[in-house]
Order: structure tokens, then sequence, then C-alpha cells
């Protein structure tokens, strides 16, 4: 009978690349596009709230138009024959939506919003439909302007802790469509165990970001997924 393997997949931008969604970082990303530190930090939030609220709900009403792609299906399909956690960099809902039931997001989530006093005010965290604007005047259940629930600079990983934890556990860690370069959820690398197999799913070279024990698929997350899968075995 074929051992049960605890899987830790750590996602980036590229596998959401592959259905259509923007990244930030690329040579043509959102980050080239706009600034930084306005659209995503709590002081440009409260300089400009209105665009930035702009800004994001763009990004959620983009989600309507995507879909889960063939490395969303395949990793969720693993579930049938391995317990597998996803530990993922995106803010989009593609892995839920594939089907995989254990999902970690660090850098929270498009379809939720949050108290712009306190964005871990579980008391004000709740699902919010993406095709309902968020607007100036929107109370969360604190009083406070209601904000995306996204992780901005200078903000804290509510779950880093919960991912180390993760990871030190697994029996097999893989890197899916991420450069390693956002810190501190490219750091998780360095706490896979010794024994653990080890995989990076991308089609960058990520020379001096990838620790030696890897193995390399060097392709992107829909066509290395499947020769990742003959690997582990499922």
């Amino acid at each position: 009978m074929k051992k049960r393997l605890n899987i830790v997949v750590l996602s980036g931008a590229g596998i959401s690349a592959e259905s259509g969604i923007s990244t930030f970082r690329d040579s043509n990303g959102l980050w080239k596009k706009y600034d930084a530190m306005r659209l995503a930090s709590i002081e440009g939030f409260e300089e400009e709230p209105e665009g930035v609220l702009e800004f994001y709900n763009e990004r959620r009403k983009q989600l309507l138009t995507v879909e889960p792609n063939h490395a969303h299906y395949a990793l969720a399909e693993l579930e049938k024959e391995h317990d597998v956690t996803i530990i993922t960099q995106n803010v989009d809902d593609l892995h839920e939506r594939a089907g995989s039931t254990k999902v970690v997001h660090l850098h929270g989530e498009l379809s939720k919003v949050t108290s712009s006093l306190d964005r871990e005010d579980d008391r004000c965290i709740k699902h919010y439909p993406l095709d309902l604007p968020i607007r100036i005047g929107d109370k969360a259940a604190d009083g406070s302007q209601l904000r995306p629930y996204i992780v901005w600079f200078g903000e804290n990983l509510r779950y880093m802790g919960e991912a180390l934890t993760l990871v030190e556990n697994a029996d097999v860690f893989v890197v899916i469509g991420t450069s390693l370069v956002v810190y501190p959820a490219a750091g998780l690398v360095r706490y896979a165990q010794a024994k653990a197999q080890k995989f990076l799913v991308d089609p960058s070279e990520m020379k001096g970001h990838l620790p030696i024990d890897f193995i390399h698929i060097k392709a992107k997350a829909t066509e290395g997924v499947d020769l990742l899968i003959d690997k582990i075995g499922g």
C-alpha cells in the first residue's frame, strides 16, 4: 500500500499568472505601473483611501473573469492520495476554487474585508462579494472604514508561524511559481527537514535563491506539476 505523504506546497504569483492574473514584480508587473507604497501601505490608504480602494476593487473584480488552471486542479487532486497543504503568497482564491481544502494565505485574501483600525480583528474579517466594490463610508464591525484583507508593506504576517511549522513537518516540500525574493515567505525553504523531498517548479534559473538539495523542475506550473506528481507518486 502506497504511503500517504504529508505534502506542503508554497505557491507564488507564477501559478496564478497562468490563469491570467497580473503579477506585481515581473518586468511588466503591476508595481511597474503603480506606486507600491501608495497602494499597499497603511500610510497610502490614510492619505488616499479612495484611490487605494479603487485599485483593489479592480483586482477583486478581475477574479470574476479568471478560472483555476491545470496546476491548481492537479494539486487539489493530490488530496485523494496524500495530505496536502497549500501555503500561498497569492491573494486570489483559485486554489480553493480548484478544490484544495487546506490553504494558508500568507498575504491575505481579496475575497475578504476587514477593519482599518485592526486588520486581524476576527470580528471584522468577513467574506465580501467580489462584484461589490468597497466604498468610502462602508463600515467594519468596529465602526472603522472597511479595507481589503490584504497584508500591506510593514504589516505582520499572521500565519507565518503556522507556515514554518507546516514546512518543518513536511515529508515533501514543493515551491511553485515564486521567485523566492519576497521575504519573509521566501525564507520558508530553509525550514524543510533534510530528510524531506524538496522540489521547485519554475522556469527561471533561480541561481542564488535555491538551496542545493532542491530538485528544480524547470517548467511553468501547468507543465511542471505533472512532472512533480510523477516524481512523488500521486
